[in-house]
């Protein structure tokens, strides 16, 4: 199957800083990815030039299509939710529906208004009248009514407390996921969507460190909880990172063979948080 996206050389400079830096990477049909980086990393940059927003240097396909000159085409095939202050506060939901009815023509206004009516959202609402989660409700049902391929996600649940982003990405993955489309998705709580992601991207200072199927991981990182008397055994085998908690130590390797750990600690899977973290230190090692 091919890629939805493809980048090869991604380069994207401002003036003197390069915010992105020869990237490679493929996105298939079917897949939630993460795209994961500190602040200044590249991610929104990256967002930026699949969305045609921005040009750039190297190669982008994006749906077969080149985002910076297609994207009046692209678009029709692309959905995309950032910070949910976008809408107009003045208008009304049913004024907004319309407007997308009039103005893109793959929107379905009877798929939005069956997850709308699963919400407490009326169709006289205005945008300022709506607290932000239901803003970020309402963002989600006009994506529920494009028939997109790509749904790009940069920090949607910004702001939102804890049941709101529960909410939000357990009707993502239940109305809206199938083998079909793909998601593409930028956040800082990591924590809470690692359940749902089947790939991730780590990025940082613009150069892409980790780029790898979620159910790959298991196979080259392993994660070590050590009593401090054996921490400097451990660090002989040359751990990405080290972290002390009370009386123990816990590292991060990578390709290294169970065997020579497991007579030392605990050993597990790290998670996601914890491998972004360690891959970040490894590559300033390097």
């Amino acid at each position: 199957m091919s890629a939805l996206v493809t980048a090869k050389g991604l380069t994207k400079k401002y003036g003197g800083l390069c915010a992105v830096d020869d990237v490679d990477f493929e996105i298939p049909a079917g897949r939630i990815v993460g795209l994961v980086g500190p602040n200044g990393a590249g991610k929104s940059t990256i967002l930026k030039t699949i969305l045609g927003l921005t040009g750039c240097t190297g190669d982008l396909h994006v749906l077969d299509k080149i985002p910076r000159r297609d994207r009046v085409s692209l678009m029709r095939e692309v959905s995309y939710i950032a910070d949910v202050a976008a809408l107009p506060g003045w208008i009304r939901v049913d004024q907004l529906l319309t407007v997308m009815r009039n103005t893109h023509p793959a929107f379905d206004q009877a798929k939005s208004m069956e997850f709308l009516s699963g919400t407490e959202i009326r169709r006289e609402h205005r945008v300022r009248q709506l607290s932000k989660g239901m803003k970020t409700q309402l963002h989600l049902a006009l994506v529920m009514g494009v028939n997109a391929r790509l749904l790009v996600l940069d920090e949607p649940t910004l702001g939102l407390d804890i049941i709101y982003r529960k909410k939000f990405y357990g009707q993502l993955l239940n109305e809206y996921f199938d083998e079909d489309r793909t998601i593409l998705v930028t956040t800082h709580q990591i924590e809470e969507i690692e359940h749902i992601l089947t790939d991730v991207l780590f990025i940082n200072k613009g150069k892409l460190i980790l780029d790898m199927p979620i159910d790959d991981i298991a196979n080259q990182f392993i994660q070590l909880t050590v009593d401090k008397h054996k921490a400097e055994q451990a660090r002989q085998l040359q751990p990405l990172n080290q972290v002390e908690q009370m009386n123990k130590v816990v590292m991060v390797f990578r390709h290294v063979d169970k065997s020579r750990l497991d007579a030392l600690g605990q050993l597990s899977t790290p998670r996601l948080a914890d491998l972004f973290v360690a891959c970040i230190e490894g590559a300033d090692h390097d």
